[in-house]
């Protein structure tokens, strides 16, 4: 067999299983503990929008300066997130603190 063509062959077969592959991609949405209303609903939909597309949503929330004091805050705005999103998404890793961070990871529900 000549061997440029078995190269040829073997790069094409190699080409067709990339193909077939599902590639997972993480998405992070990033708050902080005293976020607007409004700047709250607009990242919410965007993680709405994530998730219908089929991507998995890192949320991160922040603590800068004082904020630290008020940690109850924080888990509860993570909370809230969960609760608007009970019925696209489920809650892969549950939120962790993490030095001034909080963080948990959303997957999409299968359907």
């Amino acid at each position: 067999m000549n061997f440029g063509k078995f190269q040829y062959q073997r790069k094409r077969q190699l080409r067709d299983q990339k193909k077939k592959q599902h590639v997972h991609r993480n998405k992070e949405i990033k708050f902080h503990a005293n976020i607007d209303p409004h700047d709250y609903d607009f990242k919410v939909g965007h993680i709405r929008a994530f998730l219908e597309k089929g991507h998995r949503v890192k949320v991160s929330l922040f603590f800068r300066g004082r904020e630290m004091a008020r940690r109850d805050r924080g888990m509860e705005l993570m909370q809230n997130v969960v609760d608007d999103l009970n019925t696209l998404a489920t809650v892969e890793n549950e939120p962790r603190m993490v030095g001034k961070n909080v963080s948990m990871l959303l997957a999409p529900n299968k359907t």
